[in-house]
């Protein structure tokens, strides 16, 4: 698995310089005419999608940065500050997504023409499963579309500058038809496990896996049922049994991962030399040698439910606000690291009181540069969380990340099940099962061993709504899925209708603070009827402050189309309301 993960890292950079000129209006159809002219020249075109310049929105944890998930010291990002616009270039870019998006959309065409003109030269085997691979990438693109854009301009076939001038936008639900349709051929044509030349490319689970996404985003919750179900069926996923490992493994092993992009720091380099994966400074402790800028909000991590199964603002749930990770959900653990706990090789504690740890690797006692009562009190642990989700000791020498982006693991394929089914209203016991098997993974056991988690047994609709999405948050925490199930529920609203709240930025009260017994926090914060937690009640402007402000704006659930593109298209391009 080693050798098949620099392969891929290789490809994908020997791909960067193969590429024929894709965008949306190439300049002329002859660039790639001499290129496609066998089976092998085309796989190494296909190579270019799994290059991670193409998946904007899914590397660098883009539009978790867009969630209330997500705290950054002050900073509120452009849609959760309610600041999206048609010309910004801040996170996220919205030009370089739709630019991206469809010089793939333009790519998968080319190759398809292509593989036209290849017939009766080649095995039709071979070539079907070079056309499903293209059409695959072409669903992920225009699904990605019309998430996030709804209308958007559709073709299937390469196009002239003159045609793509005149081009507008086409009803999403056309689209659709087109992306399902893709889809269904590559899950017909794709081998079940497809390692062709040693590297993991998509196959036929990966197929029945994203139809189900696209579809259960599209509120199509019968299409989305039956894919998961398809997906299921196919008997070669797995849960890992480690929730913890499963982020921290670089081999790409796991039954449970479907489709990822693959990372390393040693082959990914700049003209410099220097690493271009994910730089991750900004989440590593000060002291591990980082600036620790963002971390998982006080939002998340409200939500996970205790050990005995209650949320914790529940009667007799046993949670203390003044130890908030104890007896939690192991996948809260997984995700935060607990005061007290090692990582990065360091000892990490925001106490107040803390002003010296352990550093493991040189195994003394240093000064600790994120205790809220130390010298430096006003930049560091601004809500006193730290990321361990995926976390390596190694990040501590590197600052970069070379773990793969898992894209779509097993459990989301269970939870997209059981969501549709519920939405459905086709509550059985395969509902149940799916919810079960996620949440008995957490606790390192099985879904029959009720005695050793909380099992879900309900099967009233609303309450089991309320459980699913729940799940969903704490199962994906920190991988680009929240902003897309704030976005189908429907939920910005309650999500950015809260502010973001941490520690006061001053030693001395931090440390007035800890001597009057209210660390880490004074009390349970609130929730309101659909699960959000809130802290104004807490805030009182002097220990408890406000970081920031989020601020809600309905156009959100559309995002804008490039207002570039907007000028140039001679009025054929319709602008999304409120840009």
């Amino acid at each position: 698995m080693k050798k098949i993960h620099v392969l891929i890292c290789m490809i994908a950079l020997l791909s960067v310089t193969s590429c024929v000129n894709l965008d949306l209006n190439p300049p002329s159809a002859a660039s790639s005419e001499n290129w496609f002219s066998s089976p092998e020249e085309v796989r190494i075109s296909l190579n270019d999608f799994y290059r991670s310049t193409f998946f904007v929105i899914e590397e660098g944890w883009t539009l978790d940065r867009n969630t209330d998930d997500w705290a950054q010291r002050t900073n509120i990002y452009t849609i959760a500050a309610g600041s999206l616009n048609a010309s910004s270039t801040s996170n996220p870019n919205i030009k370089t997504v739709w630019s991206y998006t469809y010089k793939n959309i333009s790519r998968a065409n080319r190759i398809l023409e292509a593989l036209d003109k290849l017939e009766g030269k080649y095995s039709t085997t071979e070539l079907n499963t070079l056309r499903a691979e293209a059409r695959f990438f072409r669903a992920f693109a225009y699904s990605r579309l019309i998430t996030l854009w709804g209308d958007v301009p559709f073709y299937v076939t390469s196009i002239t500058p003159e045609e793509a001038f005149e081009m507008g936008r086409t009803d999403k639900a056309v689209v659709l038809k087109q992306i399902y349709d893709d889809y269904d051929y590559a899950a017909e044509n794709l081998p079940v496990a497809n390692n062709n030349s040693g590297a993991t490319r998509v196959d036929k689970g990966t197929a029945y896996a994203y139809k189900a996404r696209t579809a259960l985003y599209q509120h199509d919750y019968g299409t989305a049922a039956k894919a998961a179900q398809d997906c299921m069926d196919l008997e070669v996923y797995d849960l890992a049994p480690d929730y913890g490992e499963l982020f921290r493994d670089k081999t790409r092993g796991s039954k449970e991962v479907i489709f990822s992009v693959a990372h390393s720091s040693d082959l990914e380099l700049d003209e410099n030399g220097k690493p271009t994966t994910q730089a991750i400074g900004s989440f590593i402790a000060r002291s591990a040698g980082g600036t620790h800028n963002a971390q998982p909000s006080w939002e998340l991590l409200a939500v996970y439910e205790m050990t005995n199964g209650k949320t914790i603002d529940e009667p007799g749930s046993g949670f203390d606000p003044h130890d908030p990770f104890a007896n939690r959900d192991p996948r809260c653990l997984e995700t935060f690291a607990a005061p007290g706990s090692r990582i990065y090789g360091i000892e990490w504690n925001p106490a107040p009181n803390a002003l010296e740890i352990m550093d493991y690797t040189q195994n003394r006692m240093i000064t600790n540069k994120d205790s809220k009562g130390g010298s430096d009190a006003s930049n560091c642990a601004y809500n006193g969380c730290c990321l361990r989700k995926g976390a390596q000791e190694s990040w501590r020498t590197t600052l970069y990340n070379d773990n793969p982006v898992i894209l779509m693991r097993y459990a989301d394929v269970l939870l997209m099940y059981a969501e549709a089914k519920i939405e459905l209203g086709e509550i059985d016991a395969t509902v149940l099962a799916c919810i079960n098997d996620v949440r008995a993974r957490a606790y390192g056991t099985t879904r029959t061993q009720t005695n050793d988690y909380p099992s879900i047994t309900t099967t009233d609709q609303t309450a089991l709504r309320k459980v699913l999405r729940r799940e969903r948050r704490v199962e994906f925490a920190w991988e680009n899925l929240r902003y897309f199930d704030l976005l189908r529920w429907h939920q910005f609203e309650n999500a950015f209708g809260h502010n973001m709240y941490g520690f006061t930025r001053t030693a001395n009260r931090a440390k007035e603070y800890f001597a009057a017994g209210n660390w880490f926090w004074p009390e349970t914060p609130t929730f309101d009827k659909d699960g959000f937690p809130s802290f104004e009640a807490m805030a009182d402007g002097t220990y408890i402050v406000q970081h920031g402000e989020r601020k809600y704006d309905e156009k959100i659930y559309l995002w804008p189309l490039p207002s570039d593109d907007v000028l140039i298209m001679n009025g054929k391009l319709v602008q999304n309301p409120g840009y």
